[in-house]
C-alpha cells in the first residue's frame, strides 16, 4: 500500500508487478478492493504493472465530507489522468468498475492523451439516477429487497460484513466473497464516523456528485481500444447498459460473463484478465495521431 499526492489530495494506491512494465490503472468503485486480488495478480503475471486506487472519500484516499462532496465527476476523472502521469511510463490502460466505470469514461474523453486503452466493467454511460429511456434501469424487485434490508451499525465490523453478504446474495454475487471484502474495506476505513464507513461500503457519495454535463453522446469520440465487460445476471446495471456502451464506442469489444452479476467472480478472473491483456497488446508500438478537437 502507498499514497500519491495530486491536486492537493492524497490517493491510496496498491501496485502489482514490475514498475517498468506497461501500466494498467484500475479505478476503484469506490474502493480499490472492487478489483479482485486474483485479477491484479493475473495481469501482473501477464507483464503489466497494475495499480489499483481508492476514489476520494474512500479507503486510503483523502476523506473530507462524504455527505457533501466538494468535487465533481470531472474532478475524479482528472484525478485518474494526473495519477497516470504521476506514475509514469507513458499512456495507461485505464479500467473502471461500477461507478468507477463512469469515472473512466469521462477520463478518457476529457484527457485522451493520458490513456492507451479502456476497460469498462459493470457500468453504464449515464450518471446515477434515472437512466435514458432506451437503457434498462435497476431491477425493481431486486432494489425492493435491497431497500428492505435494515442498515447496519456502520461502526460494527461484523454487522457491516453481514449486511454486505446479504446484499450480495440479493444481487446474485458470492456472499462469502462479499463478506470478506466488506471486512477488509472496514479495516481500511479511516476513523469511526458512520457516514465515512457507509461511503466506503456503498459508495453513496456518488449520488451526491455533480455529474454534468452528460457524456453518453461523446462516446463515439473514444478512439482507444476498448473492452466492455458485463455480467449477464447483473440486476443493478442490467447487461443492456454494457451492450449500449459497446455499440456506441467505435470498435469496442463486448465480453458478457454468463454466470456473473455485479462483481468479477473467481471463475471469471481468467477470461477478464486474458481479454484485458489482449486489448493491451493492440496498443503496443502503435502511435495514435489524434485530430484536433473543437473547443
Amino acid at each position: 500500500m502507498n499514497t500519491v499526492n495530486i491536486h492537493e489530495i492524497t490517493l491510496g494506491i496498491e501496485s502489482f508487478g514490475d514498475d517498468k512494465a506497461p501500466l494498467v490503472l484500475l479505478v476503484g468503485g469506490t474502493t480499490m478492493l472492487s478489483w479482485p486480488d486474483a485479477l491484479c495478480e493475473r495481469l501482473a503475471a501477464g507483464g503489466r504493472r497494475v495499480v489499483r486506487y481508492d476514489l476520494r472519500d474512500s479507503g486510503e484516499s483523502s476523506t473530507t465530507d462524504p455527505e457533501a462532496p466538494a468535487y465533481t465527476l470531472r474532478d475524479l476523472a482528472a484525478d485518474a489522468a494526473a495519477l497516470a502521469d504521476a506514475l509514469g511510463g507513458g499512456p495507461a490502460h485505464l479500467a473502471g468498475i461500477g461507478v468507477g466505470g463512469m469515472v473512466a469514461q469521462v477520463a478518457v474523453l476529457d484527457h485522451p492523451s493520458a490513456f492507451s486503452a479502456l476497460t469498462l466493467v459493470g457500468t453504464r454511460a449515464v450518471a446515477p439516477g434515472p437512466p435514458d429511456d432506451d437503457l434498462p434501469d435497476h431491477d425493481e424487485s431486486t432494489m425492493s429487497r435491497l431497500f428492505a434490508c435494515p442498515m447496519p451499525d456502520w461502526t460494527d465490523r461484523e454487522a457491516v460484513a453481514e449486511f454486505a453478504a446479504a446484499s450480495a446474495e440479493i444481487l446474485g454475487d458470492d456472499p462469502v466473497a462479499a463478506r470478506d471484502i466488506a471486512a477488509r474495506v472496514w479495516d481500511r476505513t479511516p476513523g469511526t464516523a458512520p457516514p465515512v464507513h457507509m461511503a466506503n461500503q456503498m459508495g453513496m457519495v456518488f449520488s451526491r456528485l455533480d455529474c454534468t454535463p452528460r457524456w453518453r453522446e461523446r462516446l463515439p469520440e473514444i478512439d482507444v481500444p476498448t473492452l466492455v465487460v458485463h455480467g449477464r445476471r447483473d440486476r443493478f446495471f442490467p447487461v443492456g447498459n454494457g451492450e449500449a456502451i459497446a455499440r456506441e464506442i467505435p470498435g469496442a469489444r463486448l465480453l458478457v460473463l454468463k454466470e456473473a452479476a455485479t462483481a468479477i467472480s473467481d471463475a471469471a478472473v481468467g477470461a477478464v484478465a486474458e481479454a484485458m491483456l489482449t486489448l493491451g497488446q493492440r496498443t503496443t508500438g502503435t502511435a495514435r495521431v489524434r485530430p484536433p478537437r473543437n473547443s
